[in-house]
């Protein structure tokens, strides 16, 4: 049974860092891309980030690119997200997501496997 579980998220003002991280079980985590979403209130899942099996590829969408930083660490089965310089607009649900390393790595339906998700909220 494969288990996603993020962690790290909570509440900061605007222009402040969080880390987020995600720890996977029940599946060889070096053979998946991880990726990164989030979802607003009232608004549809987005892509953040993805980095690929050996973390030797990362992806970004625009409005997180140079802010944030995806990572991963195959020996913990973790995958990390550093977000820094923080905006009332990255207020959101964050999910971490796993999938085989082929196809467009900023489409959701791409992704089999999903975790609960871990609440970001910036204030300005």
């Amino acid at each position: 049974q494969v288990q996603l579980a993020e962690s790290g998220g909570g509440s900061v003002q605007a222009g402040g860092s969080l880390r987020l991280s995600c720890v996977a079980s029940g599946l060889l985590f070096s053979n998946y891309r991880m990726g990164w979403f989030r979802q607003a209130p009232g608004k549809e899942r987005e892509s953040v980030a993805a980095i690929s099996t050996r973390g030797q590829s990362t992806y970004y969408s625009d409005v997180v690119k140079g802010r944030f930083t995806i990572s991963r660490d195959n020996a913990k089965n973790t995958v990390y997200l550093q977000m820094n310089s923080l905006k009332p607009e990255d207020t959101a649900v964050y999910y971490c997501a796993a999938t085989a390393p082929f196809g467009d790595w900023y489409k959701e339906t791409n992704y089999p496997y999903w975790g609960s998700g871990t609440q970001v909220t910036v204030s300005s």
